[in-house]
């Protein structure tokens, strides 16, 4: 029985008749940019869940979620454990006719779903899901399987526009891989859908005075462990925790898809705007410790575990979707970014 939510010609953005790449309309064509992401991370999900359904054919329900905006399948991303299809790899195919509403379009988009808790995949992605709270995505099969996919498609086709978009575990999938392709000198555009931010939900706190208290407090603290740790490691040829990635990493700029009815993405809008009140407080040195490290990768790091916390990011594009929210579910879920009448506050942040 078919689910409404997997049913695009119910679910999905089918008014985006015609999409408007054309970057001179700055509003529409972001709108329909974003919306295309959506729904080809939304692609993979129900990719999944036909899988699991043993939907053949005419029965699946996945194929309009991209064909509706002339995109292809090309390659089911196949997690090892668990045999779950958890990301996949779409090539645009535009109609014949080219104009200037294709022009930038992406070639390639690289989407990666996050969790289903269906008992095909509950116990997999659960335990990815903990190795994101221990800083230890990079360290998982499934990780290695994405990036060499991300890789292969980046150096068979150089020069090629190609996306990375994901939603909740499947965002931190995507910085984890667009991290690591800025290190070898690419950028990718990337679309991520309530990224999870492992730290304590400061950002729910209603009063300003208490929350601002709460943010300078841990950026104080994690300021003094990292020089205390620096201190320690006086001598070593290895460097502080984000000390050299970041200055590497600040020539990315991912879009970050914020609700803050979503208690696991939400503290994204602290993180951003803290940085900013510290630097205007004078207090910027205290402020680019903090950004670049965070308590539990200090305490993994201590103990001698490899860690790599996905959420200290130097530069993004923070757009933040301040339309009421009936619950999590919806605040947290991937259908809310290709719906026509948001409100949105954007906001730039780049590391000086």
């Amino acid at each position: 029985m078919a689910v409404e939510r997997d049913v695009f010609g119910i679910s999905g953005p089918t008014y985006l008749k015609s999409v408007d790449w054309f970057l001179g309309q700055r509003r529409n064509c972001e709108h329909n940019r974003r919306s295309v992401a959506a729904s080809l991370v939304q692609a993979v999900y129900v990719l999944e869940r036909d899988r699991q359904l043993n939907h053949q054919s005419i029965d699946a329900l996945a194929p309009p979620w991209w064909e509706f905006f002339n995109f292809e399948l090309i390659r089911k991303l196949i997690d090892d454990a668990d045999m779950s299809i958890f990301g996949a790899i779409f090539e645009f195919n535009p109609p014949s006719i080219e104009g200037a509403s294709t022009i930038n379009a992406p070639r390639f988009v690289i989407a990666f779903r996050g969790t289903i808790t269906e008992k095909d995949t509950i116990s997999r992605d659960l335990s990815l899901d903990l190795h994101i709270v221990q800083n230890g995505l990079h360290r998982t099969s499934r990780f290695t399987i994405a990036m060499q996919a991300v890789q292969n498609v980046a150096s068979v086709f150089p020069g090629s526009t190609i996306w990375l978009a994901g939603h909740s575990m499947g965002a931190g999938m995507a910085i984890l891989t667009g991290r690591n392709m800025v290190k070898k000198g690419v950028l990718l555009e990337s679309f991520l859908f309530n990224p999870p931010f492992v730290a304590a939900p400061i950002e729910r706190i209603r009063n300003e005075r208490v929350k601002h208290g709460f943010r300078i407090a841990r950026s104080v603290i994690t300021a003094g462990l990292t020089i205390a740790m620096k201190a320690k490691d006086e001598g070593s040829s290895q460097r502080s925790v984000g000390e050299e990635s970041f200055s590497i990493l600040s020539s990315w700029t991912p879009y970050l898809f914020i609700n803050p009815g979503d208690h696991i993405c939400s503290e994204y809008i602290g993180y951003f705007q803290h940085r900013k009140n510290m630097e205007d407080l004078g207090a910027g040195f205290i402020e680019k410790l903090a950004t670049q490290n965070s308590i539990g990768d200090l305490f993994f790091k201590a103990l001698g575990w490899e860690s790599e916390p996905l959420h200290l990011l130097p530069s993004a594009d923070l757009i933040i979707n301040v339309s009421p929210s009936p619950d999590f579910k919806y605040a947290h879920g991937i259908s809310q970014w290709w719906q026509p009448e948001l409100n949105l506050q954007s906001s730039k942040h780049r590391r000086r």
